[in-house]
């Protein structure tokens, strides 16, 4: 039975331990946005790993956005251009 946790829906398949996870995204004419990771979450659905969270984004060319300094809890950003 799927159980969905905030922007997270984890389905449980036959093979123990093994998980189909989706992601909510977020889009609009720009391109879009999700988390793809948030330990919280999966913790929350009894996955429990050692990792803290992983955003994901795809603008269309010319879109340059999400680019901003924090000095209260920073994060690192990563950008590419293909």
């Amino acid at each position: 039975m799927p159980v969905t946790i905030n922007n997270f829906t984890f389905i449980e398949t036959s093979i123990k331990d093994v998980f189909i996870i989706e992601p909510r995204k977020y889009g609009d004419d720009r391109g879009y946005f999700m988390e793809t990771y948030k330990e919280s979450d999966f913790r929350q659905a009894g996955l429990d790993y050692v990792f803290i969270q992983d955003n994901q984004s795809k603008s269309k060319k010319g879109v340059l956005r999400g680019l901003r300094f924090q000095k209260t809890f920073p994060q690192a950003k990563l950008a590419w251009n293909r």
